[in-house]
């Protein structure tokens, strides 16, 4: 267990210290209140303090917005002719960048994770829906208190309320209810490519292959399929799967497990689906495992041994993005010669173009890849 100490009032005061993606706590931590500018704190946050914010909870917020728009201010813009590929990479440096200096904004939970400041919400349900049950008082924190970023805490307080109401998906006739740490099906374009398709056999043994919320699968099952295993390697995954399964009715069709891609070494399927994270880089947090593929590791792994999971006749379907192709992160040819290298050929593709709204934003300094996507489906076979 991690822990922070600060000196509040003379008093030396320690707590544990949480954080998602292992962050260390700030060696000096100073107190922060509602007379703390927005300047000055970025100042101590550049010199990498910790703000213990001792203030009005909504000012906290104001705050972090307030230092969040100076630093927006800084933020790498498009010049004409300018690799798109630099941008992103960019971009991503930026917002890590950002991302660290606004999460010196510190905020302490008591025992029972309540928040004794002003106009503070309740957050205990969603903090121990993100982290499991509340952890017993030890020597080093006799107080049982947790200091976590305020940034973190927002997005904990965000994810519940995603779990809370849920996601209307029409194609599962119903909803489902994303967990922290688990890849919400915001964009559903993708998900129209599975509609239409027909399975290369009937009633197929299917696997899903990183579920996430199980969407693809629900959508599987919808589509009459009886049997269907879906795997993750994410346990938050897997338990919001299997969840989303049972409130739609469909776990007499779907059984969900923990694995690292396929269920099993010897079960063979007639038709497996993988909607890989479809851009190459190295993922930050626990939520970016299903958009960064670190050296499109999963992505390879997936077409270097989907020929040997597969029945007789059975077929792959790659979900995939070409956005990493108009940013120059990977190119079409890698991508062919690696299905042809794996023993694979494609027996047909479909597409479709983004819905989301930054892909007709013009002002987005990547827009002229966004507006060029298109989410494919490949179908993939052993070369017969």
């Amino acid at each position: 267990m991690s822990t922070i100490s600060w000196t509040e009032n003379d008093t030396v005061h320690t707590a544990r210290w949480h954080s998602e993606n292992g962050t260390p706590a700030a060696a000096h931590i100073v107190v922060i209140d509602d007379r703390t500018t927005a300047n000055h704190a970025l100042r101590l946050a550049r010199s990498g303090t910790g703000l213990l914010w001792r203030g009005d909870f909504h000012n906290a917020r104001h705050l972090l917005r307030a230092m969040d728009r100076r630093l927006a201010r800084k933020s790498p813009s498009a010049a004409k002719h300018v690799d798109l590929g630099a941008i992103f990479h960019a971009q991503r440096e930026a917002r890590s960048h950002r991302a660290t200096l606004l999460g010196s904004v510190l905020i302490e939970l008591e025992g029972d994770r309540s928040i004794q400041l002003g106009r503070a919400p309740d957050v205990h349900a969603a903090y121990e829906h993100a982290y499991g049950e509340v952890p017993a008082e030890s020597a080093e924190t006799p107080s049982g208190t947790t200091v976590i970023s305020l940034p973190e805490l927002l997005g904990v307080m965000s994810a519940y309320e995603w779990h809370r109401k849920g996601i209307d998906i029409g194609a599962v006739g119903g909803r489902l209810h994303p967990a922290y740490g688990v890849f919400a099906p915001t964009r559903d374009e993708y998900i129209d490519l599975l509609a239409a398709v027909p399975f290369p056999v009937d009633d197929p043994l299917i696997f899903d292959i990183g579920t996430g919320t199980g969407v693809l699968a629900a959508v599987l099952a919808r589509r009459g399929a009886r049997r269907i295993l879906a795997t993750d390697l994410n346990p938050r995954a897997v338990r919001c799967a299997r969840e989303n399964i049972r409130l739609l009715g469909l776990d007499d069709r779907v059984h969900v497990t923990k694995a690292d891609l396929w269920p099993d070494d010897t079960t063979r399927a007639d038709l497996i689906v993988c909607n890989p994270p479809w851009l190459p880089g190295i993922p930050t947090s626990a939520l970016e495992l299903g958009i960064y593929d670190a050296a499109s590791e999963m992505l390879n792994r997936f077409l270097g041994e989907l020929a040997e999971h597969l029945t007789a006749q059975g077929e792959g379907w790659l979900i995939l993005s070409d956005l990493a192709e108009h940013l120059g992160l990977r190119t079409r040819e890698e991508l062919l010669a690696r299905i042809a290298a794996a023993g694979l050929e494609v027996l047909g593709t479909d597409e479709t173009a983004p819905r989301h709204s930054r892909a007709a934003d013009g002002t987005d300094p990547l827009h002229a890849a966004r507006a060029r996507e298109r989410t494919m489906l490949w179908r993939l076979a052993p070369q017969r």
